[in-house]
């Protein structure tokens, strides 16, 4: 089984070269996924979250208010540390656990572990290679504000919390360069699994 770690900044297309690779064949480990899983409704990581930052950051329904937690924490290191505190551990777990099970279902398996902060995080030693979806910062901004309808400010914000580009480049194994349209992105993750799984 070969352990890939994949990154890349807000706005880099990281989703899309994810979703590329698990239609190639291999078993995406998503951790955004994972860690909204880990803090649904009824979840030990849900009362934990509200035990650390009170009733305010849940929805009418119960769930979690992310838009309310993420004004709370992005402009707080000590409140994001605290978050990450309750939810890494818990994406952790269950990310092991469905590596697990593909080792299980195939020993040849390649699992992609898309982990968004895997430079600031420092994790780039847990896996056998660390692929980086790699945009220039102006190429960033504007897919943040044209594509998702950020305000340009909130999106230099959350670029800025993460890693710079030369910390992520650091630790790459192998870059996919996403500066230019989609329809070079599909041969170049082509490419790229076939070197993973040769």
């Amino acid at each position: 089984m070969l352990k890939v770690g994949l990154t890349g900044g807000i706005g880099s297309g990281k989703s899309e070269v994810s979703r590329l690779f698990a239609e190639c064949g291999a078993v995406v480990v998503d951790a955004d996924r994972i860690a909204r899983e880990v803090v649904e409704p009824g979840t030990p990581g849900l009362a934990a979250v509200v035990a650390e930052f009170g009733e305010e950051v849940l929805a009418p329904d119960g769930s979690l208010d992310r838009p309310r937690l993420g004004s709370l924490v992005f402009a707080d290191p000590e409140r994001l540390a605290a978050l990450n505190a309750i939810v890494h551990p818990l994406v952790g777990e269950r990310s092991a656990e469905l590596e697990r099970a593909a080792r299980d279902a195939d020993e040849d398996a390649v699992v992609v572990h898309d982990v968004p902060l895997l430079a600031e995080n420092g994790l780039a030693p847990l896996y056998d290679k660390v692929v980086v979806v790699d945009a220039a910062p102006e190429t960033r901004l504007d897919r943040l504000v044209r594509l998702r309808g950020m305000a340009e400010e909130e999106a230099r914000a959350r670029m800025a919390a993460q890693a710079s580009r030369e910390e992520r480049l650091a630790v790459a194994d192998i870059v996919i360069d996403n500066d230019g349209p989609l329809e070079k992105l599909a041969p170049r993750v082509r490419e790229v699994w076939q070197q993973l799984h040769g």
